[in-house]
Protein backbone atom coordinates (compact mmCIF):
# COMPACT_ATOMS: atom_id res chain seq x y z
CA UNK A 1 0.00 0.00 0.00
CA UNK A 2 3.08 2.19 0.18
CA UNK A 3 2.29 3.65 -3.48
CA UNK A 4 -1.91 4.46 -2.29
CA UNK A 5 -1.00 8.35 -1.62
CA UNK A 6 0.87 9.16 -5.01
CA UNK A 7 -1.80 6.29 -7.13
CA UNK A 8 -4.73 8.45 -5.67
CA UNK A 9 -3.33 12.02 -6.17
CA UNK A 10 -2.41 10.47 -9.82
CA UNK A 11 -5.81 9.34 -10.40
CA UNK A 12 -7.82 12.54 -9.15
CA UNK A 13 -6.46 14.60 -11.54
CA UNK A 14 -7.69 13.08 -14.85
CA UNK A 15 -11.04 11.34 -14.18
CA UNK A 16 -12.17 8.84 -16.35
CA UNK A 17 -14.07 10.17 -19.49
CA UNK A 18 -16.89 7.80 -19.15
CA UNK A 19 -17.97 9.04 -16.01
CA UNK A 20 -20.65 12.06 -16.18
CA UNK A 21 -20.09 15.31 -14.41
CA UNK A 22 -22.25 15.28 -11.04
CA UNK A 23 -23.95 18.17 -12.06
CA UNK A 24 -25.25 16.65 -15.45
CA UNK A 25 -26.46 13.70 -13.29
CA UNK A 26 -28.06 15.93 -10.65
CA UNK A 27 -29.86 18.05 -13.27
CA UNK A 28 -31.34 14.95 -15.15
CA UNK A 29 -32.51 13.68 -11.79
CA UNK A 30 -34.24 16.09 -10.94
CA UNK A 31 -35.60 17.55 -14.24
CA UNK A 32 -33.53 20.70 -13.54
CA UNK A 33 -32.04 22.51 -16.43
CA UNK A 34 -28.05 21.93 -16.22
CA UNK A 35 -27.17 25.51 -15.02
CA UNK A 36 -30.04 25.45 -11.80
CA UNK A 37 -28.54 21.98 -11.05
CA UNK A 38 -25.27 23.72 -10.92
CA UNK A 39 -26.87 26.48 -8.29
CA UNK A 40 -28.33 24.09 -6.83
CA UNK A 41 -25.29 21.66 -6.06
CA UNK A 42 -22.76 24.24 -4.92
CA UNK A 43 -21.60 24.57 -1.35
CA UNK A 44 -21.22 28.18 0.04
CA UNK A 45 -18.01 29.05 1.32
CA UNK A 46 -17.83 29.11 5.30
CA UNK A 47 -18.39 32.46 6.60
CA UNK A 48 -15.67 34.35 8.52
CA UNK A 49 -15.85 34.28 12.33
CA UNK A 50 -17.01 37.62 13.41
CA UNK A 51 -15.78 38.26 16.69
CA UNK A 52 -12.07 39.17 17.84
CA UNK A 53 -9.71 38.29 20.48
CA UNK A 54 -11.62 41.45 22.88
CA UNK A 55 -14.98 40.01 22.32
CA UNK A 56 -13.36 36.65 23.49
CA UNK A 57 -11.32 37.77 26.39
CA UNK A 58 -14.66 40.04 27.71
CA UNK A 59 -16.73 37.02 28.01
CA UNK A 60 -13.96 34.83 29.29
CA UNK A 61 -12.74 37.36 32.18
CA UNK A 62 -16.85 38.09 33.13
CA UNK A 63 -17.30 35.95 36.43
CA UNK A 64 -20.10 37.67 37.37
CA UNK A 65 -22.94 35.87 34.76
CA UNK A 66 -24.32 32.31 36.29
CA UNK A 67 -23.51 29.94 38.17
CA UNK A 68 -20.50 27.55 37.52
CA UNK A 69 -22.45 24.51 38.63
CA UNK A 70 -24.47 25.01 35.57
CA UNK A 71 -23.39 22.55 33.16
CA UNK A 72 -26.16 23.25 30.51
CA UNK A 73 -23.97 25.51 28.21
CA UNK A 74 -21.88 22.69 28.38
CA UNK A 75 -24.48 20.52 27.13
CA UNK A 76 -25.34 22.61 24.40
CA UNK A 77 -22.20 21.83 22.73
CA UNK A 78 -22.21 18.83 23.02
CA UNK A 79 -25.46 19.05 21.21
CA UNK A 80 -23.94 20.67 18.73
CA UNK A 81 -21.83 18.08 17.79
CA UNK A 82 -24.70 15.36 17.47
CA UNK A 83 -27.34 16.10 15.60
CA UNK A 84 -29.77 14.64 13.48
CA UNK A 85 -29.65 11.51 14.89
CA UNK A 86 -33.48 11.09 13.79
CA UNK A 87 -32.02 11.51 10.34
CA UNK A 88 -29.98 7.95 10.79
CA UNK A 89 -32.78 6.32 8.60
CA UNK A 90 -32.16 7.91 5.48
CA UNK A 91 -28.60 6.14 5.46
CA UNK A 92 -28.01 2.43 4.06
CA UNK A 93 -24.63 1.00 4.60
CA UNK A 94 -21.24 1.41 3.02
CA UNK A 95 -19.85 -2.57 3.29
CA UNK A 96 -16.35 -3.49 1.74
CA UNK A 97 -15.78 -7.51 2.18
CA UNK A 98 -18.90 -8.07 4.58
CA UNK A 99 -17.43 -5.58 7.30
CA UNK A 100 -19.67 -2.08 7.50
CA UNK A 101 -16.92 0.73 7.27
CA UNK A 102 -19.55 4.19 6.59
CA UNK A 103 -22.79 5.22 5.80
CA UNK A 104 -24.34 6.93 2.83
CA UNK A 105 -27.55 8.61 2.26
CA UNK A 106 -29.79 7.04 -0.22
CA UNK A 107 -30.10 10.80 -1.43
CA UNK A 108 -26.62 10.37 -2.52
CA UNK A 109 -26.29 6.82 -3.38
CA UNK A 110 -28.13 8.27 -6.33
CA UNK A 111 -24.88 10.15 -7.40
CA UNK A 112 -23.57 6.83 -7.81
CA UNK A 113 -25.25 4.87 -9.68
CA UNK A 114 -23.85 5.69 -12.73
CA UNK A 115 -20.28 4.66 -11.80
CA UNK A 116 -21.60 0.59 -11.97
CA UNK A 117 -17.94 -0.39 -12.04
CA UNK A 118 -16.95 0.90 -8.55
CA UNK A 119 -20.08 0.76 -6.14
CA UNK A 120 -22.51 -2.13 -6.26
CA UNK A 121 -25.92 -1.12 -5.23
CA UNK A 122 -27.75 -3.48 -3.46
CA UNK A 123 -32.01 -3.53 -3.58
CA UNK A 124 -34.67 -5.26 -2.07
CA UNK A 125 -35.26 -8.98 -2.56
CA UNK A 126 -39.39 -8.00 -2.67
CA UNK A 127 -38.38 -6.94 -6.34
CA UNK A 128 -38.73 -3.35 -5.19
CA UNK A 129 -36.19 -0.25 -5.62
CA UNK A 130 -35.23 0.40 -1.95
CA UNK A 131 -31.32 0.62 -1.65
CA UNK A 132 -30.37 -1.74 1.09
CA UNK A 133 -26.21 -1.06 0.99
CA UNK A 134 -23.86 0.04 -0.68
CA UNK A 135 -20.50 -2.06 -1.56
CA UNK A 136 -17.37 -2.00 -3.51
CA UNK A 137 -17.72 -3.67 -7.37
CA UNK A 138 -15.95 -7.10 -6.39
CA UNK A 139 -13.40 -6.62 -9.65
CA UNK A 140 -11.86 -4.25 -7.35
CA UNK A 141 -9.57 -6.70 -4.83
CA UNK A 142 -6.72 -4.38 -3.67
CA UNK A 143 -6.52 -1.34 -1.26
CA UNK A 144 -5.17 0.62 -4.26
CA UNK A 145 -7.59 -0.57 -6.86
CA UNK A 146 -10.06 0.55 -4.73
CA UNK A 147 -8.39 4.21 -3.53
CA UNK A 148 -7.52 4.54 -7.58
CA UNK A 149 -11.67 3.79 -8.17
CA UNK A 150 -13.41 6.00 -5.93
CA UNK A 151 -10.99 8.59 -6.11
CA UNK A 152 -11.76 8.79 -9.41
CA UNK A 153 -15.47 9.03 -8.57
CA UNK A 154 -14.81 11.57 -6.01
CA UNK A 155 -13.27 14.05 -8.85
CA UNK A 156 -16.00 13.19 -11.43
CA UNK A 157 -18.81 14.49 -8.53
CA UNK A 158 -16.77 17.84 -8.08
CA UNK A 159 -18.44 21.04 -6.08
CA UNK A 160 -20.94 17.97 -4.87
CA UNK A 161 -17.61 17.52 -2.47
CA UNK A 162 -16.61 20.77 -1.49
CA UNK A 163 -13.23 21.24 0.26
CA UNK A 164 -10.94 18.59 -1.51
CA UNK A 165 -7.63 18.40 0.79
CA UNK A 166 -6.13 15.80 -1.31
CA UNK A 167 -5.03 14.24 2.22
CA UNK A 168 -6.38 10.21 2.75
CA UNK A 169 -7.89 9.14 5.59
CA UNK A 170 -7.76 5.06 5.90
CA UNK A 171 -10.87 3.19 5.76
CA UNK A 172 -11.21 0.58 8.20
CA UNK A 173 -14.66 -1.34 10.40
CA UNK A 174 -12.43 0.42 13.98
CA UNK A 175 -9.05 1.79 14.58
CA UNK A 176 -6.57 -0.77 14.50
CA UNK A 177 -7.87 -2.65 11.80
CA UNK A 178 -7.33 -3.54 8.37
CA UNK A 179 -7.36 -0.55 5.65
CA UNK A 180 -9.47 -1.83 2.82
CA UNK A 181 -8.76 1.61 1.00
CA UNK A 182 -8.14 5.21 1.24
CA UNK A 183 -10.20 8.34 0.93
CA UNK A 184 -10.12 11.94 0.24
CA UNK A 185 -10.82 13.67 3.75
CA UNK A 186 -13.32 16.19 2.46
CA UNK A 187 -15.27 12.57 1.15
CA UNK A 188 -15.32 11.41 4.75
CA UNK A 189 -18.64 12.93 5.94
CA UNK A 190 -20.73 11.65 2.43
CA UNK A 191 -19.57 7.73 2.89
CA UNK A 192 -20.17 7.85 6.60
CA UNK A 193 -16.37 7.04 7.41
CA UNK A 194 -15.21 6.69 11.41
CA UNK A 195 -12.53 9.72 11.10
CA UNK A 196 -9.84 9.84 13.65
CA UNK A 197 -7.83 12.95 14.80
CA UNK A 198 -5.76 14.13 17.41
CA UNK A 199 -6.67 17.11 19.79
CA UNK A 200 -4.08 18.64 22.27
CA UNK A 201 -4.72 20.75 25.29
CA UNK A 202 -1.18 22.65 25.58
CA UNK A 203 -1.25 24.10 29.11
CA UNK A 204 1.19 26.00 31.18
CA UNK A 205 1.23 26.61 35.37
CA UNK A 206 2.11 29.75 37.01
CA UNK A 207 1.99 30.52 40.65
CA UNK A 208 -0.72 27.34 40.92
CA UNK A 209 -3.32 28.44 38.22
CA UNK A 210 -3.39 26.53 35.25
CA UNK A 211 -3.89 28.08 31.87
CA UNK A 212 -4.45 26.77 28.03
CA UNK A 213 -3.08 28.15 25.01
CA UNK A 214 -5.77 28.79 22.45
CA UNK A 215 -5.46 29.26 18.58
CA UNK A 216 -7.77 31.23 16.85
CA UNK A 217 -8.12 29.87 12.99
CA UNK A 218 -6.83 31.70 10.02
CA UNK A 219 -9.55 33.06 8.17
CA UNK A 220 -8.74 32.02 5.31
CA UNK A 221 -9.32 27.77 6.39
CA UNK A 222 -11.68 26.13 4.50
CA UNK A 223 -13.91 25.28 7.51
CA UNK A 224 -14.61 27.38 10.81
CA UNK A 225 -12.58 30.15 9.67
CA UNK A 226 -11.52 32.63 12.50
CA UNK A 227 -12.75 30.53 15.31
CA UNK A 228 -10.64 29.58 18.45
CA UNK A 229 -9.06 25.79 18.35
CA UNK A 230 -6.95 23.99 19.84
CA UNK A 231 -3.12 24.81 20.33
CA UNK A 232 -2.56 21.84 18.32
CA UNK A 233 -4.99 19.84 16.81
CA UNK A 234 -5.67 17.67 13.12
CA UNK A 235 -6.90 14.93 11.40
CA UNK A 236 -5.01 11.71 11.30
CA UNK A 237 -4.07 10.45 7.65
CA UNK A 238 -2.98 7.37 6.19
CA UNK A 239 0.46 5.84 7.61
CA UNK A 240 1.55 7.94 9.98
CA UNK A 241 0.95 6.92 14.38
CA UNK A 242 -1.16 9.29 16.77
CA UNK A 243 2.03 10.01 18.60
CA UNK A 244 3.82 11.02 15.66
CA UNK A 245 0.84 12.89 13.82
CA UNK A 246 0.79 14.82 17.31
CA UNK A 247 4.46 15.70 16.99
CA UNK A 248 4.36 16.60 13.41
CA UNK A 249 1.17 19.38 14.61
CA UNK A 250 3.18 20.11 17.06
CA UNK A 251 5.88 22.05 14.82
CA UNK A 252 3.65 23.11 11.95
CA UNK A 253 0.77 24.53 14.36
CA UNK A 254 2.37 25.92 17.13
CA UNK A 255 6.69 25.49 16.17
CA UNK A 256 6.88 23.52 19.51
CA UNK A 257 10.10 21.39 18.93
CA UNK A 258 10.32 17.33 19.24
CA UNK A 259 12.07 17.85 22.45
CA UNK A 260 9.01 19.24 23.74
CA UNK A 261 6.16 17.62 22.38
CA UNK A 262 7.88 14.44 22.94
CA UNK A 263 6.27 14.88 26.22
CA UNK A 264 3.01 14.91 25.90
CA UNK A 265 0.32 12.42 27.39
CA UNK A 266 -2.22 10.40 25.89
CA UNK A 267 -5.30 10.92 28.20
CA UNK A 268 -8.23 9.38 26.16
CA UNK A 269 -10.56 9.78 23.65
CA UNK A 270 -14.00 11.89 23.00
CA UNK A 271 -16.51 11.08 20.08
CA UNK A 272 -19.70 12.48 18.51
CA UNK A 273 -21.81 11.67 15.27
CA UNK A 274 -23.90 14.81 13.42
CA UNK A 275 -25.66 14.19 10.33
CA UNK A 276 -26.75 17.65 8.64
CA UNK A 277 -27.84 16.69 5.18
CA UNK A 278 -25.95 14.19 2.98
CA UNK A 279 -22.86 13.91 5.56
CA UNK A 280 -22.58 11.90 8.30
CA UNK A 281 -19.84 12.38 10.46
CA UNK A 282 -18.94 9.79 12.85
CA UNK A 283 -15.42 10.63 14.42
CA UNK A 284 -13.37 9.99 17.34
CA UNK A 285 -10.57 12.47 18.70
CA UNK A 286 -7.65 11.16 20.79
CA UNK A 287 -6.68 13.76 22.85
CA UNK A 288 -3.36 14.80 24.37
CA UNK A 289 -2.18 17.03 27.37
CA UNK A 290 1.15 18.86 27.04
CA UNK A 291 2.51 20.60 29.76
CA UNK A 292 4.73 23.62 28.25
CA UNK A 293 6.91 25.80 29.85
CA UNK A 294 6.01 28.65 31.93
CA UNK A 295 7.60 30.79 29.03
CA UNK A 296 7.60 29.34 25.92
CA UNK A 297 5.38 31.13 23.25
CA UNK A 298 3.68 29.34 20.30
CA UNK A 299 4.64 30.58 16.67
CA UNK A 300 2.53 28.98 13.85
CA UNK A 301 4.37 27.92 10.74
CA UNK A 302 2.01 26.19 8.45
CA UNK A 303 -0.32 29.40 8.11
CA UNK A 304 -3.16 27.94 9.40
CA UNK A 305 -3.68 29.91 12.89
CA UNK A 306 -4.10 33.49 12.76
CA UNK A 307 -2.76 34.08 16.33
CA UNK A 308 -2.46 32.31 20.23
CA UNK A 309 -3.48 33.54 23.24
CA UNK A 310 -2.72 32.31 27.27
CA UNK A 311 -5.55 32.12 28.67
CA UNK A 312 -6.59 30.90 32.45
CA UNK A 313 -8.46 27.50 32.15
CA UNK A 314 -11.31 28.59 34.36
CA UNK A 315 -12.17 31.63 31.64
CA UNK A 316 -11.85 29.25 28.98
CA UNK A 317 -14.44 27.66 30.06
CA UNK A 318 -16.41 30.64 30.26
CA UNK A 319 -16.17 31.21 26.60
CA UNK A 320 -17.24 27.62 26.34
CA UNK A 321 -20.31 27.84 28.53
CA UNK A 322 -21.55 31.10 26.77
CA UNK A 323 -20.71 31.67 23.41
CA UNK A 324 -20.40 29.54 20.10
CA UNK A 325 -16.52 30.94 19.69
CA UNK A 326 -14.82 27.54 19.56
CA UNK A 327 -14.65 25.29 16.60
CA UNK A 328 -17.48 22.91 17.78
CA UNK A 329 -15.43 19.06 18.30
CA UNK A 330 -12.54 21.53 20.68
CA UNK A 331 -15.20 21.75 22.88
CA UNK A 332 -15.50 18.29 23.99
CA UNK A 333 -11.86 17.71 24.27
CA UNK A 334 -11.70 21.08 26.76
CA UNK A 335 -14.95 19.71 28.60
CA UNK A 336 -12.86 16.29 29.30
CA UNK A 337 -9.86 18.49 30.28
CA UNK A 338 -12.23 20.08 32.66
CA UNK A 339 -13.23 17.05 34.18
CA UNK A 340 -9.87 15.22 34.23
CA UNK A 341 -7.92 18.74 35.76
CA UNK A 342 -10.69 18.94 38.49
CA UNK A 343 -12.95 22.11 37.29
CA UNK A 344 -15.69 20.00 37.29
CA UNK A 345 -17.03 18.23 40.35
CA UNK A 346 -19.55 15.95 41.16
CA UNK A 347 -21.85 18.26 43.10
CA UNK A 348 -22.66 19.67 39.89
CA UNK A 349 -26.39 18.66 38.99
CA UNK A 350 -25.60 16.36 35.43
CA UNK A 351 -22.04 15.64 35.78
CA UNK A 352 -22.34 11.77 34.77
CA UNK A 353 -24.30 12.68 32.24
CA UNK A 354 -22.39 15.36 30.97
CA UNK A 355 -19.48 12.99 30.94
CA UNK A 356 -20.61 10.09 29.20
CA UNK A 357 -21.79 12.32 26.90
CA UNK A 358 -18.26 13.51 25.74
CA UNK A 359 -18.58 9.41 23.85
CA UNK A 360 -21.65 9.82 22.28
CA UNK A 361 -20.43 8.13 19.58
CA UNK A 362 -19.01 5.08 18.26
CA UNK A 363 -15.99 5.21 20.34
CA UNK A 364 -14.00 2.18 18.34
Amino acid sequence: MATMAASFFSAAAAARRSYPSHLQLLARRSHLPFSAAASFSAAPPAAQASFGWEDALRVAADGGRADESDLSGYFRKVDTCNRGMDKKGEFVEFMVEDQVVGYIHKGFVEHLRDFHDVFTIASGSNGSNTVEHVTLHSSLRTPDERTNAVGNVIKSLGDLIPGIRNELYPITSSYGMPVYFSLERAAAPYFGIKAYGVHMNGYVEKEGQKFLWIAKRSDMKQTFPGMLDHLVAGGLPYGISCEENAIKECEEEAGIPRSISSNATSIGAVSYMDIKGFRYKRDVLFCYDLKLPADFVPNNEDGEVDSFRLIPVPHAANIIRRTHFFKPNCNLVIIDFLFRHGYLNPDCHGYLKLLQSLRRGDCS
